[in-house]
């Protein structure tokens, strides 16, 4: 099954044209930790992680990870952590999963610049929840009922080509 972003604004799987929004400065083939963009490329689909106190977990085939206060990603270009799930730490800087908003009720990692992070590549490239499409960080974003439409429809080998 592959996913295809097919413009900045269409995620398109299967027969369905779900809606999303992508990071504010588009799309780069060379992306950098923190500037704006959704990376370019083939990727696989990694973890599906739900809130179990804010949603149901979705029919899926993905692996699926509840998402708990202590946990969260690791953006510091300068830990052995880089672009993985840690155990949240003062020492490292990090991306809270476990937020006050909506935003990580629900998300699926994509597997980009992962599990071998290169240093400043750019970290934490998800798919995750919008209720009103203004562009992401990086990464894409679905509403709620789109991500459940998403969640049945990819498999573990499944693929989202971006740009």
């Amino acid at each position: 099954m592959i996913i295809k972003l097919k413009n900045k604004d269409t995620l398109n799987i299967a027969e369905f044209k779900l809606k999303c929004c992508i990071g504010k400065k588009g799309i780069s083939k060379n992306k950098i930790e923190g500037d704006l963009r959704t990376p370019a490329g083939k990727f696989k689909l990694g973890t599906l992680y739900w809130r179990s106190d804010r949603t149901k977990k979705p029919k899926t085939k993905l692996f699926c990870k509840k998402i708990k206060k202590n946990m969260g990603w690791c953006n510091d270009v300068n830990s052995s952590y880089y672009n993985k799930e840690i155990k949240v730490s003062k020492k490292i800087k990090y991306e809270k999963l476990y937020r006050h908003d909506y935003k990580y009720d629900l998300f699926i990692l994509i597997k980009y610049n992962f599990p071998k992070a290169k240093k400043n590549k750019g970290s934490a490239i998800f798919i995750h929840l919008t209720k009103n499409y203004k562009p992401t960080a990086g990464c894409i974003a679905l509403s709620k009922k789109d991500f459940f439409i998403l969640c049945k429809s990819v498999r573990k080998n499944s693929k989202i080509i971006i740009g």
